[in-house]
């Protein structure tokens, strides 16, 4: 058993794989199919626990999804939770970092498998992700305004910058819910499938990504983040420094010799 399965074993309501589909690859679910998978206290904390162990594992790359039995990836926050608590307790709650940032300043790259419906709070985790592969059956939203209540996992910040202003004020002021066509259509997710196809594509782009080197992943997603977060001649300025370091790994030596050698490389685990 791995750290990450050991860690993972302690958790009542996420569940991880680890190879199980491509080397390098783990797998990682939340599990309140009774509940549709909201995000509750618990699976905040044991997702957080199991990224941190990810963190420090020789995983190359994460799929992030939710258990299929809920038919979603995650419905939103815990309603009842938000219920109980006044000003100062979300305040509390909503220090920095959450779950989202776990996700986002994640090194690996992180893949959100949507299989199903992806609203709220669940809308703010894959926007999250770095790359979203959708279920032709989901359906994804931030209907927070519905409640008497806004984003407030980064979905006011980030929507905006993967959709434009617009798109992003419609789905926020009104809390429609869009299908995943519709989604791809403004750039909320990347691809989208059905059934036959939906598994074999977020694998095959999650082994096609694990079969890179390690520190080469983590500085560009790194740089590829830094696009929306920096001015250009800033943004220009912390790739050109990201990738001058990348000659100091022997990943870098490696790559470029199994090239003219015509070989996979044989990276080093970082």
């Amino acid at each position: 058993m791995t750290d990450v399965e050991a860690v993972a074993a302690e958790c009542e309501t996420v569940d991880v794989a680890v190879d199980d589909r491509a080397e390098g690859v783990v797998t990682v679910t939340m599990n309140r199919p009774d509940a549709r998978n909201a995000l509750n206290g618990t699976l905040r904390a044991e997702l957080k626990r199991v990224l941190d162990a990810i963190e420090e594992s020789s995983a190359r790359v994460v799929v992030l999804t939710g258990a299929d039995e809920a038919k979603a990836f995650v419905a939103g926050a815990d309603v009842t939770e938000l219920r109980e608590r006044d000003m100062l307790e979300q305040r509390e709650a909503s220090k920095r970092p959450r779950v989202y940032e776990y996700v986002d300043d994640l090194k690996q790259p992180v893949i959100a498998r949507i299989n199903g419906h992806a609203l709220g709070g669940g809308c703010e985790l894959i926007q999250a992700c770095d790359v979203r592969i959708a279920h032709e059956r989901a359906k994804i939203g931030q209907p927070e305004i519905n409640l008497g209540i806004m984003p407030g996992g980064g979905g006011t910040q980030r929507l905006p910058r993967l959709v434009g202003e617009g798109h992003a004020m419609r789905l926020i002021l009104t809390g429609e819910l869009i299908s995943a066509t519709e989604a791809a259509d403004i750039g909320l997710v990347d691809e989208v499938y059905g059934d036959d196809e939906f598994d074999d594509r977020v694998y095959e782009l999650a082994e096609m990504m694990a079969t890179k080197s390690p520190v080469a992943l983590e500085f560009a997603k790194k740089a590829v983040k830094a696009a929306s977060r920096m001015d250009l001649e800033q943004g220009i300025e912390y790739e050109a420094e990201l990738f001058a370091q990348l000659f100091g790994s022997p990943d870098k030596n490696e790559g470029i010799d199994a090239f003219f050698e015509d070989r996979d490389p044989e990276w080093h685990d970082n």
